[in-house]
Parts: structure tokens; C-alpha cells; sequence
């Protein structure tokens, strides 16, 4: 819980910085902005990372709404009859089927679309449906059945010390990443003034902070102890009217999460494909249109593939977390000199600058080592 409330102040700033550097840089994607403002080599090396990273948010979205498809479906079609002979469940309930048919007839017609300014009527059901699904949970702990325990809820174990703060900070940084969107967000926006977009940021993070806190930070541990699992509601029943609902509604709020990354990997794919081809006429609307659903369904087949097969998603959250530290605290850290012309509190700007670079330079070191011991053991 303290965890994230600390790390609010950089994801904040970053936000502030970010925001300010594209109005100054007049870019309209992340990339694009710290291209201009550190250089072609450094936006090169954003352009890297903000792919990669893209493209394991896409496979872990896919990854959380398999998990609920799968309680769903248990739930339909228990393995099991009244004899107590094991029943094979119907072929169109396999998750393989399910995810597929998803991404086929929702989240594609949600991903085509060119502007990022079409998901913000998807995104208010999504920000509902994570509302009730922090009310649903905190409900089950208040009014828990028979089948939830506490377990370890009083008692942890040693493990967890002061130290352990630093081994969750990347899973914060997955939790709150929307810096690699907020450029676009920013652009899209029509009143773009900085007063206007600090507030916006704020308001969205601390939303952000009470939903994450209350649902997993807090009350979903209060629930299950140590043995909760990292997609909280996996831990839940299948058969439970309330949760089923909570599933549905999480799904959805998760469906309306990835177009958001399909379209930013796609803006960064059309960048390094543009580059070497400056010279080149501009595409007709038939040829984006066609290079466009194209780019989406190769994005979207690919991340299908990879979740289809991916065990636990708590291992893929720790290294997209160190990932996302780029885009947290290093490279809004090195945004920092384009406000130093017009900011009059230059010292605090560098200090701020450089405490978040060496911060973001820890998460991902750390993410790192802890993914390579995860591979070891």
C-alpha cells in the first residue's frame, strides 16, 4: 500500500514533464518526443523498448482475459456430472477457441480505428468495471462464505521486510503505466493547456491508486494471505454470482486497455518503416487503411500466440514492469532540459531529473536479475 503512494510522485512529474515536452516539441507520439528532445540515437534506442514493451502489455491483457474466459467457462460447464464421472467440456468453451473468437469479433473492430481518440467511449465502461470489481471484493471480505479462508492474513513470513518494498515497484510500474500513452492522450486532447493536463494526471492516478489499493493491495490480501494469486480474482470460486459478473466486467475492462497498445505499437512500427523512406510519396487512404488493418492483425495474431501459451502472468508483470521504468523515469528524466529554458526552478528540475533516472535505472536492473533467478530456479 505505501508502495504505490510513494511512487505516485514520479509517475505524476513524469506525466507533468512528458506533457510539457510534447507541447514544446509539437510531437504527437512518445517516441516522437523524445526523439526531439535527446536525440536520434536515444529516440532510436525509445523506439526499441517502447516496441518490446508494447508488445508484452498486449500478450499479458490477452494472458488476464484468457484466465477469466477459462473461470467462466469452468463455471458453465463444470468438469464433472452428478454420477461424479469426469465430463469432458464442449470444444467451444476451450480457451483456445474463446480468446480467439474475442479477438476476432471485439477487440479488432476496437483496434482498427487510427485515432486514439475513439477509446476514450470504451474506456469509461472499462474504468466502471474495474469500480465494481473493487466493490465486489471488497464485499467478499466483509461477507465471506464457506469457501474463502484467511490464510496468513495476521502472521506473514520473514520475507516480508521493508526490503521486500523495492520488489513489488515493478509490478506498480505495470499497474500505473499509461506514460507511453499520454503523449497521444495529451495530443488528442482540446483544451491542452499544462494546468489542464497536470490535473487531468493527477485526478487519473490517484483513481488508479485507490482502485489498485483497495482491490489487490489490500483487501484481496486481507482475503487470501500469501496464497492470493497474481490475477486477484483467480482465487475466487467459479461458481460465485458476484464474481462471475466481476470476471465479465474485468474482461472487459481489460478488451478495452489493448486496442490502446495495438494502436501505439502501430505508430511505432510506421516510424521505423518511414525512416529510411523519407523521401517517399505520402500513402493514398486505401494503402493506410490496408497497411493499418494489416499491422493489427499481424500484432494481434502474434501476442494471441504467445498468451495461448504463457503459464503465469506474474512473471511476464516483472519484466514488463523494469521495462516500463524507461518510460516512467528515464526517459521523462532526460525530457528534463527542454523545460530548463522556460522553468525558474532549474535546480529542482535537475535534481528531479537526475533522481529519476538512477530510480529507473534501479527498477529495471532489478526487474532483470529478478526475471534471469526466475529462469535459474
Amino acid at each position: 500500500v505505501l508502495s504505490p503512494q510513494g511512487s505516485l510522485v514520479f509517475l505524476v512529474s513524469g506525466l507533468a514533464v512528458l506533457g510539457y515536452a510534447a507541447a514544446l516539441s509539437a510531437q504527437p507520439t512518445y517516441q516522437g518526443v523524445v526523439r526531439a528532445v535527446c536525440g536520434a540515437a536515444v529516440g532510436k534506442l525509445c523506439e526499441v523498448c517502447f516496441l518490446l514493451n508494447l508488445f508484452m502489455i498486449s500478450v499479458a491483457l490477452l494472458r488476464v482475459v484468457g484466465d477469466q474466459l477459462e473461470k467462466l467457462c469452468d463455471s458453465l460447464y463444470p468438469n464433472g456430472t452428478l454420477s461424479g464421472v469426469p465430463q469432458l467440456p464442449p470444444w467451444y468453451v476451450d480457451q483456445r477457441f474463446t480468446l480467439s473468437a474475442l479477438c476476432a469479433l471485439i477487440i479488432f473492430p476496437l483496434s482498427v480505428p487510427r485515432e486514439i481518440g475513439f477509446q476514450k467511449y470504451s474506456s469509461i465502461l472499462g474504468t466502471l468495471a474495474a469500480c465494481y470489481l473493487t466493490l465486489v471484493i471488497i464485499l467478499k471480505y466483509y461477507l465471506q462464505t464457506e469457501n474463502l479462508s484467511l490464510t496468513n492474513t495476521l502472521q506473514p513470513s520473514r520475507s516480508s521486510s521493508w526490503a521486500s518494498i523495492f520488489s513489488v515497484i515493478p509490478t506498480i510500474c505495470f499497474g500505473f503505466q499509461c506514460h507511453e500513452a499520454c503523449v497521444a492522450i495529451y495530443s488528442s486532447m482540446s483544451n491542452q493547456s499544462f494546468s489542464h493536463w497536470v490535473t487531468v494526471s493527477v485526478l487519473s492516478m490517484l483513481i488508479c491508486l485507490l482502485i489498485y489499493s483497495l482491490t489487490a493491495g489490500l483487501y484481496g490480501y486481507l482475503t487470501f494471505g500469501e496464497a492470493v494469486a497474481s490475477d486477484v480474482l483467480m482465487s475466487y470460486p467459479g461458481n460465485d454470482p458476484l464474481v462471475i459478473v466481476a470476471r465479465l466486467l474485468f474482461g472487459v475492462s481489460v478488451v478495452t486497455i489493448y486496442p490502446i497498445a495495438v494502436l501505439l505499437g502501430r505508430s511505432v512500427v510506421k516510424d521505423l518503416w518511414a525512416t529510411p523512406k523519407c523521401g517517399a510519396m505520402v500513402a493514398s487512404e486505401a494503402q493506410e487503411r490496408r497497411g493499418r488493418v494489416a499491422l493489427t492483425v499481424t500484432w494481434m495474431g502474434a501476442t494471441l500466440v504467445i498468451a495461448l501459451f504463457v503459464p503465469d502472468i506474474g512473471k511476464v508483470i516483472e519484466l514488463i514492469g523494469g521495462i516500463s521504468a524507461f518510460f516512467i523515469f528515464i526517459f521523462p528524466g532526460n525530457s528534463v532540459p527542454v523545460a530548463l529554458c522556460l522553468c525558474p526552478h532549474r535546480a529542482a528540475l535537475i535534481a528531479w531529473g537526475v533522481l529519476s533516472v538512477l530510480g529507473g535505472a534501479f527498477v529495471c536492473g532489478q526487474s532483470a536479475a529478478l526475471a534471469v533467478l526466475g529462469l535459474l530456479h
